[in-house]
């Protein structure tokens, strides 16, 4: 899964256009928004459009959302159950 994690940091960084970060700035368990990477309510949504778009998944529920996005490994742990259903 850590190879998965990987890349989605990259995935991430460039879906964002955070052009200044590097991949091996982020650490898997780092919190993406408020103090660790500080993205904000758009960048979450531009996240939501990143999993239907590459992943084919599709988060409805605001408060999955917030469990789903604490960082980069509950993104892919989400996204590796979701595309095993």
């Amino acid at each position: 899964m850590e190879a998965f994690a990987n890349k989605l940091k990259v995935q991430i960084i460039q879906h964002l256009n955070l052009e200044d970060l590097e991949p091996d700035e982020v650490g898997l368990d780092d919190p993406l928004f408020g103090e660790g990477l500080g993205l904000d309510s758009i960048d979450a949504l531009e996240l939501i459009v990143f999993l239907e778009k590459e992943y084919g998944i599709k988060i409805e529920n605001p408060e999955e959302g917030k469990q789903i996005f604490q960082s980069v490994n509950t993104i892919a742990s989400f996204i590796q159950q979701h595309q095993n259903t």
